[in-house]
């Protein structure tokens, strides 16, 4: 269990910081520069970061229910 938090804590924070940064991406991109490119940057930067949590969460998830099933 120790482990899985661990885990947990790291993919929380990898996604939350790159995720961050596609959002920063995004609003320079839209807002402040006017180039379209680098707003379609961040929203791949945002994806990509959902992507990174979900992935974590689902590895968690799996290692926990393999865990707690009886193997014979």
């Amino acid at each position: 269990m120790e482990n899985n938090a661990k885990m947990l804590s790291a993919v929380r924070y990898i996604g939350s910081t790159v995720l961050s940064i596609g959002i920063l991406l995004f609003l320079f991109g839209v807002y402040d520069s006017g180039f379209g490119t680098l707003a379609s940057i961040g929203i791949g930067t945002v994806m990509g970061a959902i992507f990174i949590f979900l992935m974590g969460v689902f590895f968690v998830a799996t290692e926990e229910v393999l865990e707690k099933t009886e193997r014979p």
